[in-house]
């Protein structure tokens, strides 16, 4: 008989087993039912195969397919039977690397022509059939030079790359082969391609080799997959839906914004709607701020270098920020509003009597991104931030914090977000002492805890000046975006000698609040064009009514009307063309516009207007004035 060993599964549930046997086997024995579901698992906390062999005690967990965890690896399989299934039809291509993401997977692929829609049909059907192979996916260990060897041969000159990159103390390496394709892969995999059934190719993108503009352009084939197919039709069919919200698509039907190669890549040009609907939002901010006892102060576009030097920007950012030269002095272009900021706090003696000082700006910043992230509204290269700095005294500090994480949620109730709470800790590229970095996220929790907010720690995410409390803002398809954040800051006060004279006389260091409620303007947009798919609310449509005349006879009262509405406050256009009335209203509807006003024959006689809601709703006819009462009742918990 051979040696023993003490397996223990969830449960507690504890047997012995032979030495050799596989984790399945002992997943069998437990619970063969349980075992349907599994794709892989944990031994002693670390993912493996089911094949995996156990040699000594272990305590082993089972990964389900539908479970987070599960997901990725059912998905990572997913993109191996892709890559198999596109050297198979495109001879030539060759592979990099193809990990799980979220919601889906992808494959990096050099190859001489692009990549179709009909193409991807293809590599579809032809994934199917390695599918239904159910072919094993083996694990094989390799000497790493054997490996070099092995990849050269195959002329994958990527894999080669990727193993001579590896720390030299790493000796061997792990390869999965399935129905005779081989990819260098850590796994762990499914057990077999039988497993892979509920999955879709989307689209072809361009990517660069490592992520690096200086490497070789590749081609990117994204997929998603479930672990059932009923979970890839409701992904796919919240696809579709996100496909008809995309901001960009409605910021040209609505005429809001565009983006234009002319003018550069991340530059938003502001049309006239587009421009009125953040003017609105802009407007509702600073009254929202000077309420809650804000500052508003303007900082300069360029400041210079030696100032980003000093805060730690220089060292840690520049990457992201971009650079100019005035008289022969180098000059840095704002990522961030804080240092005028502190400029303006030091412009004079402080007493703890003054504090806290609110410092508030509409912040408009430049931060270099990669052209291949930049996303329409979401990822844009100058942006307009709801910024804020609050320079108080550490006593100050949970009340502030917890000020704002109410303003927050007032903000995200007053444009219809639901959301969530994460604290972002210390990350490896950073400045300031163990005490204060302890200091600030001990703020930042307890103000979290006071406010009874329930919160998750992403452990490594913080600024690098200090941790940071993130909203996520959770949109009418669930997706979630980060907008709102508080950052708790000891290090810039220091390193600008920020001070104040405290009750006893003395100097005192002050800490700083970095804070937005809404994030980046631009993004913000892009979120809430896609809330309401350009349907906006009432206060704020930057058209709120359009006055429709039924014939040319009718555009004199037509005419007075707009008059009277734009003098009462009312974004109104007027549309007097010799087109049909169902033409204009069919116009007006898909221009999401709230009010229809239609003025014909009745309308001119009794000096009215019979409103019409984009809905399709009809009221009855009223006078200008009730109708101007009418949306100002509307608008005004928002005024």
């Amino acid at each position: 008989m051979g040696q023993q060993i003490k397996i223990t599964l969830p449960g507690e549930n504890v047997a012995l087993h032979k030495a050799g046997t596989s984790v399945k086997e002992a997943l069998a024995l437990w619970n063969a039912e349980r075992l349907k579901e599994t794709v892989a698992a944990k031994v002693n906390g670390l993912p493996v195969d089911l094949s995996h062999a156990l040699d000594q005690d272990a305590v082993v967990e089972p990964i389900e397919a539908a479970s987070p965890e599960g997901l990725s690896i059912l998905r990572h399989s997913m993109s191996h039977v892709m890559a198999q299934a596109v050297q198979e039809i495109f001879t030539g291509a060759q592979v990099t690397i193809g990990p799980a993401i979220e919601d889906g997977f992808y494959y990096d692929f050099e190859y001489a022509e692009a990549f179709t829609p009909q193409d991807l049909e293809k590599i579809e059907v032809r994934m199917r059939e390695i599918a239904a192979a159910d072919a094993p996916f083996e694990r094989r260990e390799m000497d790493r030079a054997e490996a070099v060897a092995f990849f050269q041969r195959k002329g994958e000159n990527y894999k080669v790359e990727l193993i001579n990159d590896l720390p030299s103390d790493v000796k061997t390496v792990s390869l999965y082969f399935q129905d005779g394709y081989v990819d260098l892969c850590r796994g762990p995999h499914v057990p077999s391609t039988g497993v892979i059934r509920a999955f879709k190719l989307l689209n072809v993108a361009g990517a660069y080799w490592r992520g690096d503009e200086r490497n070789k352009m590749l081609q990117r084939i994204y997929g998603t997959g479930f672990a059932t197919q009923e979970a890839l039709d409701e992904h796919l069919r919240i696809l579709e839906e996100a496909r008809k919200r995309d901001h960009r698509r409605l910021g040209r039907e609505l005429d809001l914004f565009q983006l234009n190669e002319e003018a550069g890549a991340g530059l938003v040009i502001w049309h006239p709607k587009g421009a009125l609907l953040r003017t609105i939002i802009e407007e509702w901010e600073r009254k929202e701020h000077l309420k809650r006892g804000y500052d508003i102060v303007i900082g300069p576009q360029i400041l210079k270098a030696e100032l980003w030097k000093r805060s730690g920007h220089f060292d840690h950012y520049r990457e992201n920020m971009y650079f100019t030269e005035v008289d022969e002095q180098s000059y840095g272009i704002k990522p961030m509003n804080c240092l005028a900021h502190m400029l303006i706090y030091k412009s004079k003696i402080r007493s703890y009597r003054d504090l806290p000082l609110r410092y508030f700006e509409l912040g408009t910043v430049h931060r270099h991104e990669k052209a291949g992230v930049l996303h329409g509204l979401l990822r844009v290269r100058q942006f307009t931030q709801d910024d804020a700095h609050i320079i108080c005294t550490p006593e100050q500090l949970n009340g502030e914090i917890r000020a704002i994480a109410d303003f927050v949620g007032y903000a995200m109730g007053i444009f219809g977000f639901e959301y969530e709470v994460e604290l972002s800790t210390r990350p490896e590229n950073s400045i300031g002492s163990d005490a204060d970095w302890e200091l600030a996220t001990t703020a930042l929790e307890g103000a979290l805890r006071d406010n009874h907010m329930t919160y998750e720690v992403n452990e490594g995410d913080g600024a690098f000046y200090g941790p940071k409390i993130d909203f996520k803002l959770k949109d009418a398809l669930k997706r979630k975006w980060q907008c709102a954040t508080i950052q708790c800051d000891f290090t810039l006060p220091e390193r600008f000698d920020l001070n104040y004279i405290g009750e006893d006389g003395e100097k005192h260091r002050p800490v700083m609040l970095h804070r937005v409620i809404l994030g980046a303007i631009e993004r913000f947009l892009g979120v809430l064009i896609e809330q309401y798919t350009g349907a906006f609310p009432l206060w704020l449509s930057p058209v709120q009514a359009v006055v429709l005349t039924v014939t040319d006879k009718h555009i004199p009262w037509g005419q007075e009307v707009l008059k009277r509405l734009i003098e009462a406050g009312i974004r109104a256009e007027g549309d007097f063309r010799n087109e049909k009335l169902g033409y204009k209203i069919r116009e007006a509807q898909m221009q999401k516009t709230p009010f229809m006003l239609v003025v014909g024959d009745r309308e001119v006689t009794s000096q009215q207007v019979s409103p019409r809601r984009r809905d399709g709703q009809n009221l009855d006819s009223m006078g200008v004035e009730a109708f101007t009462a009418l949306v100002r009742e509307q608008c005004a918990q928002f005024k």
